[in-house]
């Protein structure tokens, strides 16, 4: 829990202000602000499969420590170097490191929790959250002196991170990943064979685009309603966002538990995210004034406040049934699969949102854009119904938890 919030706090510390320093400080080109960011984002989506590959064939400790360790490395070259070749080396290491720790760190959160696996990953949100929610915030502070103290300092939470793993973290293999000696082609042959596994990896793909829109349509939206305060409220969002999860992540999970099934639970937190963005689809299109800004301030918090509870509600759940879903084999392997669909689920997600969002905005009907990320979680909430209702995920009997 700890590695993870240090993990968050160290990534969100940085990357909110790379793009800024790259295009302001060093004077790279638009075009190459992309590539060194999208080198990092390709190269941890990706290689998420592979990551969990490593974790399963050597343990989970080891692919921890490597992550750990070499983005300790990236980070550092972030704030010391200025040419572009450079560049994009620090920012692909950073990203392979997200692949190697990633799928290690749940797995091994899996392995470890046993029964307790949904309020192990509740508590596990927490922490992320909380590295999320500081994270941005000790970067501005230490950005006032220098972005290059910045790097170093996030640079140093990770060295630190590597070193006290070493310590703290005794050897946990997966549960007979190897024992046949099978090679790699074959674990990746048993995973892509598990049709309940993928069917599920595809119905939840919405769920992730969904989530996203806290960084695409939500800060836009602002922008195009409160001009240069647009900025401001977007910062805001994110703190509310963080703020919901860290405050009411343990208390939704345990009230969903007393009530429903995983299935069920799952399907309202799924359908919650959709609904989501209805307030910003029945607020006014345009307009101007302090009434205005009310109502579009509070859709937007509306807005957020709906999708990080469902969130809250599925995520626990969610992690939970892939472990259920891989049999508890191979499990590092099938959540390096499951963010590999995922992240080129958000890519392509980003992509089409992007453009209807164009299309709404020069056709004056924004609520097309809102309206369609509600279909995109009904949606998603059916898909995941419908395979409850085939049996192919399970629907264990809701257990009572004390709040």
């Amino acid at each position: 829990m700890v590695n993870q919030f240090a993990i968050n706090l160290a990534f969100y510390m940085l990357m909110p202000y790379l793009a800024a320093h790259l295009a302001g400080e060093l004077g790279l080109a638009a075009w190459a602000v992309g590539l060194v960011l999208g080198v990092r984002n390709f190269s941890q989506q990706g290689m998420f499969l592979i990551g969990g590959t490593i974790a399963d064939r050597f343990g989970y400790k080891a692919p921890i420590m490597a992550g750990c360790l070499l983005r300790t490395g990236g980070f550092a070259l972030l704030g010391w170097v200025d040419n572009l070749p450079a560049l994009v080396a620090a920012s692909a290491a950073t990203g392979f490191a997200g692949a190697l720790f990633n799928p290690a760190v749940r797995a091994y959160l899996a392995a470890e929790a046993g029964e307790r696996r949904v309020d192990a990953f509740a508590a596990f949100n927490v922490y992320y959250q909380a590295g999320m929610l500081l994270g941005p915030l000790v970067g501005l502070a230490l950005l006032a002196a220098d972005f290059r103290l910045v790097c170093t300092v996030a640079a140093a939470i990770f060295a630190a991170l590597t070193l006290l793993q070493g310590r703290a973290l005794p050897v946990r293999r997966a549960t007979a990943a190897d024992a046949d000696g099978e090679g790699v082609l074959a674990q990746w042959r048993q995973v892509i064979a598990n049709r309940p596994f993928l069917l599920f990896s595809g119905a939840m793909i919405g769920s992730y685009v969904l989530t996203f829109q806290v960084y695409l349509a939500l800060p836009m939206a602002a922008d195009a309603a409160l001009g240069a305060d647009g900025t401001k409220v977007t910062s805001g969002l994110f703190v509310l966002s963080a703020a919901v999860a860290v405050a009411g992540q343990l208390k939704l999970t345990a009230w969903a538990k007393e009530r429903w099934s995983r299935p069920q639970a799952m399907v309202r937190g799924l359908a919650a995210m959709g609904l989501a963005f209805t307030p910003l689809a029945l607020a006014p299109a345009a307009g101007t004034g302090p009434w205005y800004l009310s109502v579009e301030l509070a859709a937007l918090a509306a807005a957020v406040v709906l999708l990080a509870a469902g969130s809250a509600v599925v995520y626990p759940l969610e992690m939970d049934t892939v472990v259920a879903l891989a049999g508890n084999r191979l499990v590092a392997t099938h959540y390096g699969l499951y963010n590999t669909v995922s992240g080129l689920g958000i890519t392509l997600g980003n992509l089409a949102t992007g453009a209807l969002w164009d299309f709404a905005t020069a056709h004056h009907a924004l609520w097309l854009t809102w309206a369609a990320l509600t279909v995109t979680g009904l949606g998603c909430a059916g898909a995941v119904h419908a395979l409850a209702r085939t049996g192919r995920i399970g629907a264990p009997a809701p257990v009572p938890v004390a709040v």
